[in-house]
């Protein structure tokens, strides 16, 4: 079990002691989406949907989940974020979709590709949540990140 970071010398599971790591400005960048039906689309659009802001509710779900990563994965650190921004986009060329894409940002010891994931995935089951009166056959689009930078692993950016 040596060789694996997160497991002790007996075979149990521990978080990774980072207090020797470099303290750099980390970034990460998540997308995700959400298939909508046409009357999703327009009340999304229109603001008409009966929960409320559908975006708005959503932005503020997928901030706090990055601020509370750590609560739902088991073995991250909790962190002082530096900030989010999450952004919304349609695509309407074949289907109503709607993407997201989440940017976090920290000064820390250990990267925020979770954070982002994590507020990515929030933001999409919020919409779902928000949306589901209207139609329950909305589909959660992949989940993914895009890029990170800093770290002693260096910078990451997917091909698209």
């Amino acid at each position: 079990m040596g060789s694996f970071t997160h497991f002790n010398e007996q075979g149990r599971a521990k978080m990774v002691d980072i207090s020797d790591k470099k303290e750099t400005v980390r970034t990460a960048v998540a997308r995700s989406g959400v298939i909508v039906n046409q009357a999703t689309y327009e009340g999304i659009r229109e603001g008409t949907m009966k929960k409320g802001d559908v975006l708005a509710v959503a932005q503020v779900a997928g901030v706090m989940a990055a601020k509370n990563t750590s609560q739902w994965i088991p073995m991250c650190h909790p962190l002082a974020l530096s900030g989010v921004d999450i952004r919304f986009d349609w695509d309407t060329t074949e289907e109503y979709k709607l993407l997201i894409e989440v940017h976090v940002k920290t000064k820390g010891s250990t990267g925020v590709e979770m954070e982002a994931l994590t507020a990515a995935s929030a933001t999409a089951l919020t919409i779902y949540d928000m949306c589901k009166a209207l139609g329950k056959e909305m589909v959660i689009m992949p989940t993914f990140l895009c890029e990170k930078t800093g770290g002693k692993n260096g910078d990451f950016r997917r091909e698209e």
